[in-house]
């Protein structure tokens, strides 16, 4: 059974959508008196429902436009190597993301950087990390949607409140 209830489940949509509601504001746009709102805001943090709260900086503004999906094969697949590769890769600071994928391709990331040259310095530390079979890039011409919210609404519906 699911622990949360309706309400739980407007204060995430509302912070998904603005991370700085006051307290005030959540409560207002959830139904919930203040006190309520704020203790049911602090058990989602501290049972880990909420992982933080952060600012989305436009990427292409900082400049940092070019996405690249990036697919890894390896024939090394013990715990230990595992370990150590994902540890360098993690560290790597234009990895936004790094998926252990099943079929074809064993990595899967998403790198973030400055340009081609931008890319290509990323692609010569990533093959210095781990002995790999293959890797595969592809470049993403056009974002055509990115959210960071959940579609909370595929489990939240018919809740109690």
């Amino acid at each position: 059974m699911n622990p949360l209830d309706r309400y739980d489940y407007a204060i995430l949509a509302a912070l998904q959508a603005d991370g700085t509601l006051s307290i005030a504001h959540l409560s207002e746009k959830v139904g919930l008196s203040s006190t309520p709102c704020w203790k049911r805001l602090r058990r989602l943090e501290e049972d880990g429902y909420i992982e933080g709260r952060v600012a989305i900086v436009n990427r292409r503004k900082v400049g940092l436009p070019v996405t690249v999906f990036v697919s890894v094969r390896t024939s090394q697949h013990d715990d230990k190597w595992l370990a150590r590769f994902a540890a360098a890769v993690t560290a790597l600071p234009e990895v936004q993301e790094f998926h252990r994928m099943s079929g074809d391709v064993d990595y899967l990331l998403k790198v973030v950087t400055t340009d081609i040259e931008g890319y290509d310095r990323f692609y010569k530390k990533l093959i210095k990390v781990s002995q790999l079979t293959g890797v595969a890039s592809a470049f993403s011409m056009e974002q055509i949607k990115v959210t960071t919210a959940l579609p909370l609404e595929l489990v939240s519906h018919g809740l109690p409140g």
